[in-house]
């Protein structure tokens, strides 16, 4: 049986994602890699078709409710792009230790690359209500709540919750309610 690394059951339909660094390494507590995962969502909004009903980037890992034409092609070149533009970025600001990490648990049928930067799948699930949606959008934008970071939702800069608050985000989201 061959190795599925993206199971996403409808590929034109909403589904609740989660994207996790190798060994949790909390790099996106450097606001410059944040930045690298919001551009190139932006620019798959803009470019691909991809709508972004939620998200949420932690110190570790991201979650986002997303949909396009293609999901899995899209999560997969969102992870392909911001893994090569991430590891390129800890080389320039010569994070040693980091790369280090990620090219010892790289795996080792990855021959194409030093390093690897996100697990392996994305953990897909299909929304198929507007009940499932409000559950993980809650899920989603409670996740700083409940590691402590901040008091409210909408506090956490990388997520979404400040779009449903009707405050400014950082990206445009495809609003569910």
């Amino acid at each position: 049986m061959g190795r599925s690394r993206y199971i996403i059951t409808e590929p034109n339909q909403p589904h609740f994602l989660t994207c996790t660094v190798m060994e949790w390494l909390p790099l996106f507590s450097r606001p410059a890699l944040v930045e690298i995962v919001l551009d190139c969502w932006r620019y798959q909004q803009e470019n691909q078709g991809l709508q972004l009903y939620g998200y949420v980037v932690m110190e570790n890992h991201l979650h986002c409710l997303a949909q396009a034409d293609d999901l899995s092609r899209s999560v997969s070149g969102f992870k392909s792009f911001t893994a090569r533009k991430i590891i390129e970025h800890l080389h320039d600001i010569g994070a040693g230790l980091a790369l280090k990490r990620l090219r010892m648990s790289k795996r080792a049928h990855k021959q194409d690359r030093d390093h690897q930067f996100w697990q392996e799948g994305s953990h897909a699930e299909l929304v198929c209500s507007e009940a499932v949606m409000r559950q993980k959008l809650d899920y989603i934008h409670y996740n700083p709540v409940r590691r402590g970071y901040v008091d409210r939702p909408e506090h956490w800069r990388y997520s979404s919750a400040r779009s449903y608050a009707g405050e400014p985000g950082l990206l445009q989201i495809a609003r569910w309610y």
